[in-house]
């Protein structure tokens, strides 16, 4: 299985997940001609798209998801709370799937798991997907983890995961308060320190790659995300960068 990051940040996100030609996308907060360079950038230029699954309805996840649906002729999954918020972005798709938290559906050669996070959204996810010999989480927007999440995110082999701010950045930077005291709540943005302790709850001798994902441009720097991650992840599992403004190569799994 191949795992594309062809944006994470807080202006856009998008996945890509390709198993013997078959994909899904997660996320689609790129537009639609930047998804399909993205895609030809990372390598996933001949796939052929399943589905496209929604963590939550804010802008930098779903701006361009009813575009990204009908350009490939794919139904769009997600909870009723998250599909019922995105109704005016949507618009008319050729199909809509929910997939409630804490179900689980086959999509292609994919199993996908939805589980339940703490964000300021109508009913976000995560995910676990699981293909015939591997299994990948992803966590990218949660203000606060959760025995759930540790729970579904154990025993992955990879793991993408929030890494947002730098507690010291947010608290002296220049957002106003109310900004501030949104992204550190439970509900907001998880601090490098507290993904780091996820990810030390997480860790085992099978986890071979965790991409930090959603860094705030504003609150955060790669190399303080990094140092505690690797504390966190020890020489057990590689650590990689998901990117704003360029998406990662194709990773193997």
């Amino acid at each position: 299985m191949r795992l594309g990051i062809l944006a994470s940040g807080s202006k856009a996100n998008a996945m890509v997940l390709e198993h013997g030609g078959a994909a899904i996308f997660i996320d689609a907060g790129l537009s639609g001609v930047r998804h399909v360079d993205r895609l030809k950038a990372s390598g996933f230029g001949d796939v052929r798209p399943l589905a496209l699954l929604l963590t939550h309805e804010h802008s930098d996840h779903v701006r361009n998801a009813g575009v990204i649906s009908r350009k490939w002729k794919i139904p769009v999954y997600g909870t009723t709370g998250t599909l019922d918020s995105c109704r005016r972005i949507l618009g008319d798709v050729p199909g809509e799937v929910i997939l409630e938290n804490g179900s689980t559906m086959e999509i292609g050669p994919f199993t996908v798991t939805s589980f339940s996070v703490a964000h300021d959204a109508a009913d976000p996810s995560g995910y676990v997907v699981e293909w015939q010999s591997g299994k990948l989480g992803i966590a990218t927007d949660l203000g606060s983890s959760s025995p759930l999440v540790e729970d579904s995110l154990s025993g992955c082999g990879a793991v993408v995961l929030e890494f947002n701010h730098d507690e010291d950045m947010l608290w002296n930077g220049d957002y106003p308060w109310y900004l501030k005291q949104r992204i550190a709540s439970n509900k907001g943005h998880l601090s490098n320190d507290a993904a780091s302790r996820l990810l030390g709850k997480i860790v085992h001798r099978g986890l071979k790659v965790c991409i930090l994902a959603h860094l705030s441009r504003e609150n955060n720097r790669p190399h303080l995300a990094e140092k505690v991650s690797r504390a966190a992840a020890g020489a057990r599992a590689d650590i990689l960068m998901g990117l704003q403004d360029d998406s990662l190569p194709a990773l193997e799994l």
